[in-house]
């Protein structure tokens, strides 16, 4: 279960909650069950007659948030802004991370301690520093020396490594470092998602660690080709990025 509030343009899993004439009304399933909204102009492209044409109650689809208003509880979706690739993978990933806290469970079991409190311990940590919980597990299971790289420590990280070796096989090798990205123009921050957006591919996948911060996964058949489309990657972002006036600077760990 993720913290807050989802950032702009993160892709997330909702459950249609209730139609209306104007639109339906979602809560997020990774969120605690917060509530968002799509507007009619959003369920998909072109005039809609009929609402429950696209979507119906009790469905769960996979929307793109477009505006988010903490203060007020408000969350703003799409749907129709999300293609048949990013579903596809949003769908994998969400079925990855209830797996994971499955998993989760099982290191609480061992440790002899309330789930609840596992997640304040060190769960949320996890989720922050490898983007996802199957994530930390995964890298874990890849690489038992990571969490040790990665500046954790504690009884609980042998337990978080045998649960992740006992059920995870990774099919390829996956790694991570992260870029600062920084601009002082007003719109320093589209020009950051561009940036980003456009160095993602079939291999390599950015994700939002807390400004400036943004961690960059790559998965290879090797760790060899691993560190190169990573370094490449980085060094990309950092040229293309100082084109458009900003400064970055990669680090291949926290």
């Amino acid at each position: 279960m993720k913290r807050g509030f989802p950032e702009v343009g993160e892709l997330v899993i909702v459950t249609v909650k209730s139609i209306k004439p104007y639109g339906a009304f979602v809560t997020l399933d990774e969120y605690g069950g917060k509530e968002g909204f799509i507007h009619i102009g959003e369920i998909a492209t072109g005039w809609i007659k009929y609402i429950r044409d696209h979507i119906r109650e009790g469905q769960k689809v996979v929307c793109k948030v477009l505006r988010v208003d903490p203060e007020r509880g408000h969350i703003d979706l799409s749907l129709k802004r999300v293609n048949e690739h990013q579903k596809r993978d949003k769908i994998q990933e969400w079925k990855n991370e209830k797996k994971a806290e499955k998993l989760f469970e099982i290191v609480a079991q061992r440790l002899n301690k309330k789930v609840e409190d596992c997640y304040e311990e060190f769960g949320y940590s996890l989720i922050d520093r490898f983007g996802t919980l199957y994530g930390a597990f995964e890298e874990v299971a890849i690489n038992e020396d990571v969490l040790k790289e990665e500046g954790f420590q504690g009884d609980w990280c042998k337990i978080f490594e045998q649960v992740a070796k006992e059920n995870i096989t990774p099919p390829y090798v996956k790694i991570s470092g992260y870029v600062e990205l920084v601009s002082t123009a007003p719109d320093g921050v589209e020009r950051i998602k561009k940036v980003l957006s456009d160095s993602e591919s079939e291999d390599v996948a950015i994700t939002y660690l807390g400004a400036p911060k943004y961690r960059i996964y790559v998965q290879a058949e090797d760790y060899k080709t691993a560190e190169e489309i990573l370094s490449n990657t980085a060094n990309k972002i950092i040229e293309e990025f100082k084109k458009l006036g900003g400064e970055g600077e990669f680090h291949r760990r926290l």
